[in-house]
């Protein structure tokens, strides 16, 4: 059963329109922030591992570092093919601490 765990402070967010990434368990997460809306997904990039939580925010978009490849931080779409995706995560913030649900 899923459940939510904490990932991080309110406080080590990253900055408007910046992805950062964190460690929860064995994953990497990446958490976008786009235009002051939080996301979480995986910080894997489908093409060839980038790590999405290193790369930037265009156009409401998280690009991979590595190759450009544009994911939707709402649905983990990559741009040019919808039905490739990475696993997007429920996040919450309670009493400053950043849960999402694995």
């Amino acid at each position: 059963m899923a459940e939510f765990v904490k990932l991080t402070t309110r406080s080590e967010l990253p900055a408007v329109n910046e992805a950062k990434e964190f460690s929860c368990g064995n994953k990497e997460i990446c958490i976008a922030n786009v235009n002051g809306t939080y996301s979480a997904m995986d910080n894997v990039c489908l093409h060839q591992g980038g790590p999405l939580g290193q790369g930037m925010i265009e156009g409401g978009k998280v690009v991979c570092p590595w190759h450009a490849w544009e994911y939707d931080p709402k649905t983990g779409a990559v741009a040019h093919n919808p039905t490739a995706k990475v696993a997007v995560y429920p996040m919450k913030i309670e009493n400053g601490d950043v849960l999402v649900e694995m």
